[in-house]
């Protein structure tokens, strides 16, 4: 789930000096991409800027990373010193900034970083750079992404010959389209050799004809995950390309100056002041390639899947709101739940104020008070009983921290509701993962309160499965769904049903990706919803909590319903879009069976 951003300018930066003012257009845009998607990304941010055309012993790559929450800041902030530094002569003309000033150029790269693999480090922050002597083979990689067959990349790169540095998969991703970018470079020159003898002359010849779509739909081949990536070549090629399953997702403008890409739509529109139909979304299996000329043009890199898989988590919770299509699906998704609160609170809408668990939640709090207000045909009482006073997902937060967080995150509004347990309180929330500031937080001074019943609303469904193609969400304990499952199973005397998945699972340990059947799904087989969500309250409510607890959680069918053009729903049906899903969540099934879940 991290964020991406890529500007190409299109013309020489003193045009941009003309015409807005500053050379600076392109960097200002890449800082308001950057800003806009800091919701995809807390841990670190990194920049990069590729320098077109400049004389041989000057550098043309330049990168800056940084760790932590106020890295955009910090990057910006040291790019600002080395500006103010510098005299009015340089500041002032385009060209003697492109020559003196390290982000300067042409050509921009960011990058918001969410882990994926627990790992933490300067070095795991993109861009990542792969450097070379002859700079159409220096690469530049950021990227949305998580592969979910490391290991199977990682024996092919080093029965080539290769030593990866690491195993991570973005290490292994730049190790292959570095290896295959060579593989490209040699082809050309081989073939340009014969008909020039001036080397300067077969470099050339070598950027202009080099096939981008080759060397990534080489590498690309044996990828299996979820990804966006976007590259940057040292003599000026750019690229972006997207999963044949459209998992993670990627738009772009084009005009006639500049070329931009970013995870989210309305981000676009914002830096860029357009329209949402200016913006287009990139095809699944497809790139979007960008020589050092300027132009421009889509290939497909691996025919896109007969059945798409977006995310829809991205819809109902990872994205900005302010997106047109996702903020009416986050409406639906609250509205479609309108009966099933009613029932929860016998209907008795007079003594019930109905709320929300901010931020994220606001959008289907609005549909869901529409959804009851046509269902009963009066308005409901609403306050924001709830108050947010820390920013950071607690969910995406390292392990050391979040039960510290989790108790801290939410102040409660006092005299939102009559005292005295006269008034039902119904909260809506986004989505219930681990249950951890539910428990530890929410329910606990939702209480102070003094409520009849506490009735917790999530917009999702049941969260059941690990997530191998964005989210942290790897370990199968971590799911309260999944531990009350268990532990409905060992309380209706089927124990053996837990012992039966971990043996059908360990007998798969050792094949292929592709033969692996997800067991884990009989789990839940033998409960209904209700039931399950019955047992998650009983976990969840804390000690001192005296009035009953009650979830409701969205369907799989309403979900659906909401985001129809988002049928990524593995994490709660575990139906995953890609072989690497099944072999990992079997993977997962068997440390939680052997105690090695924590």
């Amino acid at each position: 789930m991290c964020g991406i951003a890529m500007v190409r300018l299109l013309k020489p930066l003193d045009f941009y000096q003309e015409k807005y003012g500053t050379w600076q257009y392109g960097l200002q845009k890449m800082y308001l991409l950057m800003e806009k998607q800091h919701n995809r990304g807390q841990e670190g941010a990194g920049l990069a800027t590729v320098k077109l055309d400049m004389p041989a012993g000057e550098e043309y790559i330049w990168r800056e990373r940084v760790e932590g929450k106020n890295a955009i800041q910090e990057i910006f902030a040291t790019i600002n010193k080395q500006m103010i530094k510098t005299s009015d002569e340089v500041y002032l003309s385009a060209a003697k900034s492109k020559e003196k000033l390290p982000f300067a150029g042409e050509l921009y790269m960011g990058h918001l970083r969410y882990s994926t693999t627990g790992k933490s480090g300067l070095s795991y922050v993109h861009p990542f750079l792969r450097r070379h002597n002859w700079k159409n083979r220096t690469l530049v990689l950021a990227g949305n992404f998580n592969l979910t067959n490391v290991d199977e990349l990682f024996n092919h790169l080093t029965l080539k010959g290769q030593h990866p540095r690491d195993k991570g998969d973005t290490f292994l991703m730049l190790e292959s389209l570095g290896f295959q970018l060579d593989q490209e470079v040699q082809k050309e020159y081989d073939k340009i050799k014969q008909r020039y003898t001036n080397d300067l002359a077969i470099t050339q010849k070598i950027e202009e004809n080099l096939d981008i779509a080759s060397f990534i739909r080489k590498s690309e081949k044996m990828w299996d995950g979820g990804y966006v990536i976007c590259g940057m070549l040292g003599h000026g090629d750019s690229f972006v390309f997207r999963d044949p399953k459209g998992i993670r997702p990627a738009f772009y403008y084009i005009n006639d100056e500049i070329v931009v890409t970013a995870s989210e739509r309305p981000v676009i529109q914002t830096a860029m002041n357009v329209k949402e139909e200016d913006i287009k979304e990139l095809l699944p299996g497809e790139a979007l390639i960008i020589k050092k000329n300027g132009t421009i043009k889509f290939e497909t890199i691996r025919p896109a899947s007969s059945e798409l898989t977006k995310c829809s988590f991205e819809r109902i919770y990872f994205s900005r709101g302010s997106d047109i299509d996702i903020y009416k699906e986050r409406k639906k998704l609250g509205q479609s739940l309108a009966h099933p609160i009613l029932k929860a609170i016998d209907y008795d809408v007079d003594n019930t104020v109905f709320s929300f668990i901010p931020n994220t939640a606001e959008v289907a709090f609005y549909g869901m008070k529409d959804g009851i207000n046509l269902a009963t045909g009066r308005p409901i009482r609403v306050e924001k009983v709830l108050i947010k006073d820390i920013k950071l997902r607690t969910f995406i937060s390292t392990n050391d921290e979040r039960n510290d967080l989790a108790t801290h995150v939410y102040d409660v509004t006092y005299g939102s509701i009559r005292r005295g347990r006269v008034d039902n309180l119904v909260a809506i929330d986004d989505s219930i993962v681990r249950g951890t500031t539910l428990k530890q937080s929410i329910l606990k001074i939702l209480n102070r309160l003094e409520p009849k019943k506490i009735v917790i609303v999530s917009s999702s469904p049941q969260i059941r499965y690990p997530d191998y193609y964005g989210i942290d969400m790897a370990r199968m304990n971590e799911f309260c769904a999944f531990r009350a499952a268990i532990e409905l199973l060992k309380e209706t005397g089927q124990q053996d049903l837990i012992d039966s998945v971990y043996f059908k699972s360990k007998a798969q340990e050792h094949l292929p990706k592709e033969d692996v059947i997800n067991y884990v799904t009989e789990i839940y087989k033998p409960f209904t919803l209700e039931e399950i969500s019955k047992k998650i309250a009983q976990m969840l409510t804390p000690a001192g909590v005296d009035c009953p607890v009650e979830l409701v959680y969205q369907t799989i069918e309403g979900l659906h319903e909401a985001c129809p053009n988002h049928t990524g729903d593995w994490y709660f049906s575990g139906n995953y879009p890609t072989p690497g899903g099944n072999r990992m969540v079997n993977l997962a099934y068997i440390n939680f069976y052997e105690g090695r879940d924590n």
